[in-house]
């Protein structure tokens, strides 16, 4: 499976963000998931199957308990191959951030230079 049809589900989406916070037990993994997106217990494990058969995630045993942990391989090559298209967003991330910086600006120097004043002279010139 290519990690972006791994990636493209949301539950599995989810599951992947409890790992990042690190190890979990399947019965915690499957109660949140449960809870947030009202599937059965044998749903979220064949989520968590699928995670673990594309290499997104392992498991361990600890006694009884199933421990299960994120693997960075597979998030690395999906982020390797994101990185042809970043220059797309990041251009426009970077103009944002501009504009909002410029924002900013005018608001403090409109403070700094009697905003209430700018504010009248408006209302005054409106018949």
């Amino acid at each position: 499976m290519h990690a972006f049809d791994v990636l493209g589900d949301p539950v599995r989406r989810r599951i992947l963000e409890l790992l990042a916070e690190g190890e979990q037990t399947s019965g915690t993994v499957s109660s949140t998931i449960r809870a947030e997106f009202g599937i059965s217990q044998p749903a979220v494990s064949q989520h968590l199957r699928v995670l673990r058969e594309s290499g997104f995630a392992s498991v361990r045993a600890e006694g009884t308990r199933r421990l299960y942990a994120v693997e960075a391989e597979p998030l690395r090559e999906a982020d390797a191959w994101l990185d042809r298209f970043r220059g797309f967003w990041e251009q426009r991330l970077d103009a944002l951030g501009t504009e909002l910086a410029r924002g900013k600006r005018e608001r403090r120097l409109r403070d700094e230079h009697g905003g209430d004043a700018h504010r009248r002279t408006d209302r005054e010139e409106q018949p």
